[in-house]
């Protein structure tokens, strides 16, 4: 086993050299120790209407049903209805930017609310109010669907009660800390394919092959060296989330997933250049390669992804556990395939 730790302090210290890596390391330094403030912006790109309490959507209500939309519309914060007389003066004042969107409801023979609505095109501000505008027209549905409620002839089923979460804790445990767990996962790989085919590009391998050290112990080393640096960086970033007021639950079992994804990714990392010797082959045939076995994992019953948001939320089913145990598994059989590889074929046949 000394052997393999040599390898791997040898790899760890090359890392430092790598410019790219460490850039990497530094982004996602940045990203965990400041996360309770990036989240701030980065949830109006992944859930815009979270923005709405800072911005106050004018709607346009116009229409022989405006009567009945423009409750809706006073009622939630962020949202001001200004009447409108005839839809042509509203669409006056919209396209001279003085309302944000125009709505015009219309009652069929059937007494059935038909709404028009304008939103802006390829403004700034495009997705925030279309965003408004949809949860006003879901309001508006709500509404009818109560007043003519006595119309109905048949009870339909009961819609579930409305549940409404921070956009900022879904985004945070859905999107930041998989992300933060996974990143280090896929640079591992990606630094594991060079520093095999680098060996191959300078000729160092025979070097290494000259010393005690047989082609599993090498490789076994450099595998060493990449799985254990995704868990640590990992471990690194849900402390600091921690530091900055995020909690993470059940921290052990997250980065033995983390663990067992980076020996299982660094595994093919490996194989493939050990297979290809060539860089750009073995880099590009790694990226589709991951990105097919990531994709195929979303078909499983639970995706990693939400396995690790269940763990960090502190709501894991027996279902999550096992899925990790499915993991470490599949990642101790990637390691074992490797070895066996090498022990085939060799390294500097």
């Amino acid at each position: 086993m000394d052997k393999r730790l040599v390898v791997a302090r040898r790899e760890l210290a090359s890392l430092r050299s790598e410019k790219t890596i460490v850039l990497a390391v530094l982004i996602q330094l940045f990203v965990a120790a400041f996360s309770s403030f990036l989240a701030v912006g980065l949830v109006s790109l992944y859930d815009p209407s979270a923005a709405g309490n800072q911005f106050t959507v004018e709607f346009a209500v116009t229409g022989e049903a405006g009567d009945d939309l423009a409750p809706v519309v006073e009622h939630e914060d962020g949202w001001e209805a200004v009447r409108y007389p005839s839809f042509d003066a509203a669409m006056d004042d919209f396209r001279r930017g003085q309302v944000h969107a125009v709505v015009r409801p219309a009652l069929d023979p059937d007494d059935r609310a038909q709404v028009t609505a304008v939103a802006p095109d390829g403004n700034v501000r495009t997705t925030l109010v279309v965003t408004q505008l949809r949860e006003l027209l879901d309001a508006f549905e709500s509404q009818e669907r109560g007043r003519l409620a006595s119309r109905l002839e048949r009870q339909p089923v009961e819609l579930p009660p409305e549940t409404r979460s921070s956009p900022y804790f879904g985004f945070t445990y859905t999107v930041l800390v998989p992300l933060l767990t996974f990143l280090p996962v896929f640079i591992s790989g990606s630094v594991a394919v060079d520093a095999i085919t680098e060996e191959y590009d300078r000729g160092t391998l025979e070097l290494l092959r000259v010393t005690p050290l047989s082609g599993i112990d090498i490789v076994d080393g450099k595998l060493l060296a990449m799985g254990v640096l995704a868990p640590l960086q990992a471990g690194a970033w849900l402390a600091l989330l921690s530091f900055n007021g995020t909690s993470v639950a059940n921290p052990v079992e997250i980065l033995l997933l983390v663990t067992a994804f980076a020996l299982a990714v660094v595994a093919l990392a490996a194989t493939l250049a050990l297979g290809f010797r060539d860089r750009k082959r073995a880099q590009l045939l790694f990226s589709l390669g991951l990105l097919v076995v990531f994709s195929v994992t979303y078909l499983l019953p639970e995706s990693p992804a939400n396995t690790v948001a269940k763990l960090a939320i502190g709501t894991p089913t027996r279902l999550t556990h096992a899925m990790v145990a499915v993991y470490a598994l599949s990642a101790v059989a990637g390691y074992l395939a490797v070895r066996w590889f090498v022990g085939r074929r060799g390294l500097g046949e």
